[in-house]
Parts: structure tokens; C-alpha cells; sequence
């Protein structure tokens, strides 16, 4: 089981009435319908403030992939346009981790911890993309431990950013070949280190991403976990959805 004992506390201001969650868009310049509502909601939505919890991009190789004109540098700009509305938060997902305050401060997000205690009028809500607690998938876990670390991290990010694309082209064709064979088994949350966190957390429900799996999920008599769904508009049905949270709990929304 994995250990949590601490965790970072953000305490929404009281003047915030409803919160936007939202994760696993995976944004592609290769998938301009889920792009489109993307940038749709991001005119529209009436939340005070919103939460990104992860792979908001379906790959992200560097900062410096956005200093220059094309995909990256539209999305900071459309998100920095957002954020002059309304905060805009960001958690690094297993797509998005290389995101890092040069992008934040280009786009206007403001960085969040994974996982984090989220308090708004007076409930705890822990918000995480999901991945740290799939402990079964070992090879992704050995995998994340690898690319998180600062080491692997400093020497890719050296790389020249050409490079850093064919690489991340490489490991997105190689996704994709798994997502279609049949074979393969996706793991999910477990149950036990989801209650342990919330626990220590002092929470009654885990919101994540992650798993694609998105519904309510209830863990023990006293907490429930709350899944995301990820997007793709081009999907028949399309999926593009989001939970609001507000005092009177959470609802899901679908912008289809």
C-alpha cells in the first residue's frame, strides 16, 4: 500500500461559490474537436475558479516547446486569456509532467501538489490525478518513479527539442498500439490505499482521473471516490464533462 501521511491543504476563498474539476483532456493538435471544446469551455464556464487534475496534454516535452509559434504556445495564450478571468490551477498528470513554472507563468496557471486537500465551504475534498494509487500497474509505477526523478528529467530536457518530439511521437504510437490490443488490462484505483489517504486526509471523497473509468465509487460506509472522465469530442457520444463543486456538493456537467 502506498504511504500518505501528509498533505497540502488549499483553502478556497470565501468569496468562491462553484469550482470546475476537470482531467484526462489530453489535448492534441491531431484532435481539433476536443481542442474546440476545450477552448469553447474556456470562454464559457461561470466557475470561480478551475482545477486541471492532470493530462490536460496528451504529451508535453519541455517548456520551451511553447516559446515558439504553433500548438503549445495557442494553448498558454488561451489559457492565460482564462486566467484573467478566473485562477486557473494545474496538476501534472502521467502525459503532462514536464510542465513547469516557465509554461505556468507563460499561461497564467498556478501550479498544484499531488495529491491535495481541496476545503471549500467547510468540506474537505482530497483532488489527485489517480495514478499513484493504481498499485497494481507496477511497470508504470517503476516507470513514473524513473521519469520524475530530477536526473531523468534534467537529461531529457537537454535534449534538443526535436528530438524530445520524435521521442514523445515514439511513446504515444506505442500508447496507442496498447490501447488496442485486446490483452491488455488496465489497472485501477485501489480501494484500500484510497481509503488510507482519505483517512489521513480527513476526507470523505478522493476526486481523480486517470483510469477513464468516470463514476461514483463508494469505498467504506464513510468515503466514496469520485472519477473523472477523460475527453474526446470526436467520440460517438462525444465525451466532455466536468464536476462542479459548490455547497451543495458535486454534480457532473456534460458540455456535449
Amino acid at each position: 500500500m502506498t504511504a500518505q501521511t501528509a498533505f497540502t491543504e488549499f483553502l478556497a476563498p470565501p468569496g468562491w461559490r462553484t469550482i470546475d474539476l476537470l482531467s484526462d483532456l489530453h489535448l492534441h493538435p491531431g484532435e481539433p474537436e476536443t481542442l474546440q471544446a476545450w477552448q469553447g469551455y474556456l470562454q464559457t464556464t461561470p466557475a470561480d475558479a478551475v482545477f486541471f487534475l492532470g493530462d490536460l496534454f496528451e504529451v508535453w516535452v519541455g517548456d520551451d516547446a511553447a516559446q515558439s509559434p504553433g500548438f503549445e504556445a495557442d494553448c498558454a495564450a488561451r489559457l492565460r486569456a482564462a486566467a484573467e478571468r478566473r485562477p486557473i490551477f494545474f496538476m501534472a498528470g502521467n502525459r503532462d509532467f514536464l510542465v513547469g513554472q516557465g509554461f505556468a507563468a507563460q499561461a497564467g496557471l498556478q501550479l498544484l501538489p499531488d495529491p491535495l486537500v481541496l476545503v471549500l465551504h467547510g468540506r474537505r475534498w482530497l483532488l489527485s490525478h489517480g495514478d499513484l494509487l493504481c498499485l497494481e500497474d507496477r511497470d508504470y509505477l517503476a516507470f513514473r518513479a524513473q521519469v520524475r526523478s530530477p536526473a531523468w528529467q534534467a537529461d531529457f530536457l537537454a535534449r534538443p527539442l526535436e528530438e524530445r518530439r520524435a521521442l514523445a511521437r515514439h511513446m504515444r504510437a506505442q500508447s496507442e498500439s496498447r490501447k488496442g490490443d485486446p490483452r491488455t488490462v488496465w489497472a485501477d484505483v485501489d480501494g484500500e490505499a484510497a481509503v488510507a489517504w482519505l483517512r489521513s486526509a480527513r476526507a470523505p471523497t478522493l476526486v481523480h482521473g486517470h483510469t477513464h473509468r468516470p463514476g461514483r465509487h463508494a469505498l467504506d460506509a464513510g468515503h466514496e471516490r469520485l472519477v473523472l472522465s477523460d475527453w474526446d469530442a470526436a467520440a460517438s457520444p462525444p465525451r466532455a464533462q466536468v464536476l462542479c463543486l459548490s455547497a451543495a456538493g458535486a454534480q457532473r456537467v456534460d458540455l456535449r
